[in-house]
């Protein structure tokens, strides 16, 4: 009765109502998905001119970026708990007003002390928008149009990571940088309405806690790993701080699991992982995400830097990558529906390897066509797997832990994200020393040519091995679902 008079619908309400307001939702997710996306892109753009503009230098400006990835990637667990505590309509609407509100308090800023202060904030309200889009999208699609819906989903962000460095190098080219944080503002307020208007507000029934004592543990695990990672580049990571802030991690983890395991409602309930395509599928994801990442780091150097391509060619031969995965995405989604997730995401999977394949080979006489057949099946691959592995997740997930889900989801993208950063960078460093038979002063950038080739060919190797492990994983999980079966 309370959840009626607060006006939420009753949890039990007809399912079909929810159903058909379902591209309404689906519009309101994509505006927040394509604001994160589009927002993330531009300020990587616009960091040399805010080191000139607001009179800084590079390992202050940096902040901005890395502020606003830490604090996304070590809040979103919780963001998913609140959302199956409280209702997800109530805190997804919330993060798309808070990030919109911080988007004109960092153009605004004075300093760069400033914008990175609300930058934290800016990057509290994406939390509470991706860490339960997925969930509203799930809710809000039958079953059995759920991959297509997803697939959808993960056009959009293909649509912002094509078009922000794009839109933020048009601003810049015309105006001041702070016209990056004001094209947030209408988007913002469209996305706003549209969650208010149309996401059902659907409550759980009864009083729940949340877990303060796993939420700060689990945020001081997260912390500490990726700060190792992001300074293990620097410093090394045989660095007695790097070794204590993963041990750190270690710890903290450790204290988190045991306390959830004796809290009546965990932040995060660990029986969630006993279901072997709910774990398998975000394990996978994560895999293949670690190899993603190093792929988008290390491709503008071989573009660049290597081969001598200007910014705006790299910029549009890198775009090839997201644009072939927003295509293929919806498709394999739709065929997800149809034929299953596991066997779609492990063809996708297939695609990928024999990307890597090709781009091993990628050296100084490589022409558009070649770096094409290597790139494209890399896009191609990955909007194959990525929509049927994201719906295998959240179809294997109970309806009261979508958004717990639906925020492990995004933690796995993150955190992979930020782990083959590190990794791929590290080791393409380390290859072209050892070619070289010694460390380059100034860096593996500053490296002869030929060495640097060299470490990028055994590095995009590696990274297909990655791809085979994973690849491995997703056909295990094929026989486990017919053993199920069959029992």
């Amino acid at each position: 009765m309370k959840d009626e008079l607060d006006g939420a619908e009753p949890i039990d309400n007809r399912q079909s109502e929810i159903y058909s307001r379902k591209w309404y939702v689906m519009s309101a997710v994509a505006m927040s998905t394509f604001l994160s996306t589009v927002d993330g892109s531009i300020v990587n753009v616009a960091l040399p001119t805010l080191v000139d503009e607001l009179g800084t230098v590079f390992a202050v400006a940096q902040w901005v970026i890395l502020a606003y990835l830490l604090t996304q990637t070590t809040l979103l667990p919780s963001a998913g708990r609140l959302g199956d505590m409280l209702g997800k309509k109530r805190i997804y609407t919330g993060g798309i007003v808070l990030f919109t509100v911080a988007s004109v308090l960092c153009a605004l800023s004075p300093n760069v002390y400033w914008l990175i202060g609300f930058r934290l904030v800016q990057a509290v309200g994406s939390v509470m928008m991706l860490g339960l889009g997925m969930a509203i999208v799930t809710e809000a699609f039958p079953p059995h149009e759920r991959g297509k819906a997803i697939g959808l989903n993960g056009t959009f962000v293909s649509i912002g990571i094509v078009l922000g460095p794009t839109l933020g190098g048009l601003i810049l080219s015309v105006t001041t940088w702070r016209w990056i944080f004001l094209v947030n503002l209408p988007i913002g307020i469209l996305g706003a309405f549209l969650a208010w208007r149309f996401v059902p507000d659907k409550r759980p029934l009864g009083r729940q806690t949340f877990d303060f004592a796993g939420a700060i543990l689990l945020f001081f695990s997260l912390l500490a790993f990726l700060l190792a990672l992001t300074m293990g580049q620097q410093r090394g990571f045989t660095d007695p701080l790097i070794l204590a802030l993963f041990g750190a991690t270690v710890l903290f983890l450790a204290l988190f699991i045991g306390v959830e395991k004796r809290h009546a409602q965990p932040m995060l309930d660990l029986s969630l992982f006993s279901n072997r395509v709910f774990s398998l599928s975000l394990l996978i994801g994560g895999v293949a995400f670690i190899a993603i990442a190093g792929t988008t780091l290390l491709l503008p150097f071989y573009l660049q830097n290597m081969r001598g391509f200007a910014p705006q060619q790299v910029g549009l031969m890198m775009g090839l990558i997201p644009i072939f995965l927003g295509v293929a995405a919806p498709l394999s989604g739709a065929a997800s529906d149809k034929y299953g997730t596991r066997r779609i995401a492990s063809l996708g999977l297939l695609v990928v390897i024999a990307g890597y394949w090709v781009m091993s080979g990628f050296d100084l006489t490589t022409g558009i066509l070649v770096f094409a057949l290597g790139t494209v099946p890399i896009g191609i691959g990955m909007g194959i797997f990525q929509s049927p592995n994201n719906s295998a997740v959240m179809g294997a997930a109970p309806p009261e832990r979508l958004g717990v889900a639906s925020g492990l989801l995004g933690l796995s993208r993150t955190l992979g994200q930020t782990t083959g950063i590190a990794l791929f960078g590290a080791l393409w460093a380390g290859r072209v020393a050892r070619s070289l038979g010694e460390t380059p002063v100034g860096g593996a950038t500053a490296a002869p040519i030929p060495a640097q080739i060299s470490g990028l060919q055994e590095t995009f190797l590696v990274m297909m091995a990655l791809m085979v492990v994973a690849l491995g994983l997703s056909v295990w999980g094929i026989r486990q679902e017919k053993v199920m079966r069959g029992s």
